[in-house]
């Protein structure tokens, strides 16, 4: 079992990032995983100080410090790119990208090192990153740059129900209109293999059970609605059974997400984004967490994003930001 503490990286300076991270520590100084924020100091000061979750910080200068001081005080581990980051709350700029992405970096670099047991990373502003030279969608595409250019398969869980729902999203981050043009039977195999290997090492199921929608409204109905399941979503899944994996599919996807069917599989590939999202935060709005398979590390993060809107009035909810501390510890007690 691993004993090394758990990197958070700072997200979005204007965001909710700090506060959800501060109000984690508070709640679970005692009984939670050990972390340490990737920050500043000063800014974490100060976000408290605004918003009236003032608690103890312990800046340190390498992770294996945490451990003796996380009881008393967050610890935060600051870089030259992340400790001048300015304050403001609710008013993203561009100038602080280039510290969210240091951010991210180091933390990528004490995960390959093995000096973490792995990454939570706070929600970052893309269109901001974007603005400032950031040549990815979001965060899922650079951490698998920056592990090697391995192709990464995000994750989005709810354990909390049961049966709990676990989806993966085969397209993610694009229009609907593009969906048809991206979605492809490769595309679908590789996902479905990440995931299987995922539920086995990080879940703990021996046996993986995976489902797959269809993309369009009842699957297709025999082509009536579309050719996309005969033509490109069956002959993935039958080539995954062929390989020896248990996978249901394709199937409508308005009848695939209530309690019983959640019952016949541990994880659910579908067609585009919000056909995953929306049964997923309706389930459980707070709770989500989002986990990306396939890298040769752990990271987890809250599944929603920078909340800049609530930012300066102390009233998000860190129930999520938990809940991946949470899931990147339980996956790390399984890893070697």
């Amino acid at each position: 079992m691993t004993t090394a503490p758990i990197a958070v990286t700072m997200g979005e300076p204007a965001g909710i990032g700090g506060e959800i991270t501060l109000k984690a520590w508070a709640q679970r100084k005692t009984q939670g995983p050990v972390f340490f924020a990737i920050d500043s100091a000063a800014r974490l000061k100060a976000v408290g100080k605004t918003l009236n979750i003032e608690i103890p910080l312990k800046v340190i200068s390498a992770p294996a410090e945490a451990a003796s001081v996380f009881a008393h005080a967050l610890p935060v581990l600051e870089i030259p790119d992340v400790a001048n980051v300015p304050f403001f709350l609710g008013l993203p700029e561009p100038g602080s990208a280039k510290a969210v992405i240091a951010a991210i970096g180091k933390a990528v670099t004490l995960a390959l090192a093995k000096e973490i047991s792995g990454i939570v990373t706070n929600p970052i502003q893309k269109a901001v990153l974007q603005s400032a030279g950031f040549a990815f969608p979001g965060h899922t595409e650079y951490l698998g740059h920056l592990a090697g250019g391995v192709v990464p398969v995000m994750m989005l869980a709810v354990e909390r129900p049961t049966p709990p729902l676990r989806v993966v999203p085969v397209t993610i981050h694009t229009s609907i209109a593009n969906v048809p043009k991206l979605l492809t039977t490769a595309g679908i195999l590789h996902c479905a293999r990440v995931t299987a290997a995922a539920l086995q090492r990080d879940f703990g199921i021996a046996a993986p059970r995976l489902a797959v929608t269809g993309l369009n409204p009842h699957a297709g109905e025999d082509g009536k609605m579309g050719d996309e399941e005969a033509r490109i979503i069956a002959p993935a899944v039958a080539e995954l059974r062929a390989q020896g994996l248990n996978v249901i599919g394709p199937a409508p996807a308005d009848t695939f997400f209530h309690a019983e069917a959640r019952a016949a599989y541990d994880a659910v590939l579908c067609m585009y984004h919000d056909q995953a999202l929306i049964p997923l935060k309706t389930l459980d709005f707070a709770g989500g967490v989002n986990i990306t398979l396939g890298l040769p590390f752990i990271r987890t993060s809250p599944d929603h994003g920078t909340a800049t809107d609530i930012a300066p009035k102390g009233i998000a909810d860190a129930t999520s930001f938990i809940a991946a501390l949470d899931a990147a510890h339980n996956f790390a007690k399984r890893r070697p």
